[in-house]
């Protein structure tokens, strides 16, 4: 049997033989088996598989049927997904626009993501409070800050997806003073 090999990695790859529906099928499967993903994610990957090893059946393939199938029988779930990877994210500090932003990129549609958005925007300062808890903003500091540090401060807070007013409360907060709620 011909082998090719993997130019980046080194590692031996044997010739396959192009994908039929049944394989497409156990494809789709095997991969919702092993990852939490989205609608958008498995049409990418099997559309990814059916380009690297081509098709084997007369009729066109369908990966959008498939897809379709396994969220009706519930194997994907992107309004499940979008509330887990939204908790992940503000769990670990992130704002409502940066957990915008990973859903979009999942490819989670606005009507699956508006509930998880809605959760982060709920969560805003607890969100904004571990972000800089972990990164030693404002009251979770060892010093004061100078003006520089600040600033640099402020831009994380609002790459991390945080609202200008929060950022603001808790980069100009000193040492050991917690800023107060609006």
């Amino acid at each position: 049997m011909a082998q090719t090999w993997r130019v980046a990695t080194g590692q031996r790859e044997r010739d396959r033989p192009p994908l039929d529906r049944a394989a497409l099928d156990r494809l789709a499967i095997d991969y919702v088996g092993r990852y939490a993903t989205t609608r958008a994610k498995l049409r990418a990957y099997l559309e990814r598989k059916l380009k690297e090893r081509g098709w084997a059946d007369e009729t066109p393939p369908e990966p959008d049927v498939i897809v379709g199938r396994l969220a009706a029988a519930g194997y994907v779930d992107d309004r499940l997904f979008a509330a887990q990877r939204s908790a992940s994210l503000v769990r670990r500090g992130y704002g409502r626009a940066r957990v915008g932003l990973a859903l979009r990129a999942a490819g989670i549609d606005a009507d699956d993501a508006a509930p998880a958005l809605e959760e982060a925007g709920d969560s805003a300062w607890a969100a904004a409070e571990a972000f800089a808890k972990r990164r030693r903003i404002g009251p979770f500091s060892r010093e004061p800050g100078d003006p520089d540090q600040r600033r640099k401060a402020f831009a994380a807070m609002l790459r991390a997806g945080h609202p200008p007013e929060i950022a603001r409360l808790f980069v100009a907060a000193e040492p050991g003073e917690m800023p107060e709620r609006d």
